[in-house]
């Protein structure tokens, strides 16, 4: 039975790789082979068992898809994810290359290997692939091809130029948490205080608690003198996240 893409999208939590391959499954169905449709629907199910790090099922899977259809781009963009999640990052490379010469104006293709390129240090090759993710009129989240363009920028050191990409994903998209946490860090490191308070509670409207989102929490409302709710954070880190690193640094933080 085909997948309904649509709600298996609404069940994936790695939004910024995900979508891309889920929005161009469902656009592609029609007019296909029924090798093409069968390649389609395990690729559906690889990313979904990647989504809950099942990986090895995942692979089984997309090794199916593969095999009824080498030629498919979205297949080649998720098998590259999944070997990033493995750390196998030469053949990462190698399917983010071929998913890239399939479909050289695939904007999912662009943003995933952009983001790698700048992952592994090659800031200027990524960059030229965000830059093209993030203006073409064809994708309908150009956010998150900006906010890994500003993650790149970061990497080079150019605060200022990584600021703009992240204001600019906000503006095409209010509530997008990667986004509203860069911005989070970005306005502590320049001690704007209120700033990232008012960036944190927005990020935390949104998304879901991590050790790293409670400790900057934390670390912000001691900067602003607030121990009340700095106590709460500390709280919440010792409760939920026992054994984090974070957790781990709080006695000497607040000594």
């Amino acid at each position: 039975m085909q997948l309904d893409a649509a709600k298996l999208l609404s069940h994936l939590s790695v939004g910024c790789f995900f979508a891309g391959v889920l929005v161009s499954c469902a656009s592609l169905t029609s007019g296909r082979t029924d090798k093409e449709e069968s390649s389609s629907l395990y690729l559906q199910l690889g990313v979904r068992y990647m989504d809950l790090n099942k990986l090895e099922i995942a692979r089984e899977n997309l090794q199916i898809a593969l095999t009824k259809d080498p030629d498919n781009t979205q297949v080649h963009n998720a098998y590259a994810f999944l070997y990033e999640k493995l750390k196998d990052y030469q053949e990462a490379s190698e399917h983010y290359k071929k998913a890239l010469e399939l479909s050289p104006h695939d904007w999912s293709v662009q943003n995933n290997f952009g983001r790698f390129l700048c992952d592994q240090g090659h800031y200027e090759q990524g960059l030229a692939l965000l830059t093209l993710a993030s203006s073409t009129l064809l994708n309908d989240k150009q956010w998150i091809a900006l906010t890994n363009a500003g993650r790149c920028q970061l990497a080079m050191k150019h605060h200022q130029i990584a600021r703009a990409y992240f204001e600019q994903a906000l503006m095409l998209n209010l509530d997008y948490a990667p986004a509203l946490l860069e911005m989070q860090k970005i306005s502590f490191q320049n001690k704007a205080y209120l700033e990232a308070k008012s960036y944190l509670k927005r990020y935390l409207r949104v998304d879901v608690y991590t050790s790293g989102v409670l400790w900057i929490a934390l670390q912000t409302e001691m900067a602003l003198g607030d121990s009340a709710n700095a106590d709460q954070y500390r709280q919440l880190l010792l409760e939920k996240f026992p054994l984090s690193n974070e957790a781990k640094q709080l006695k000497p933080v607040l000594q």
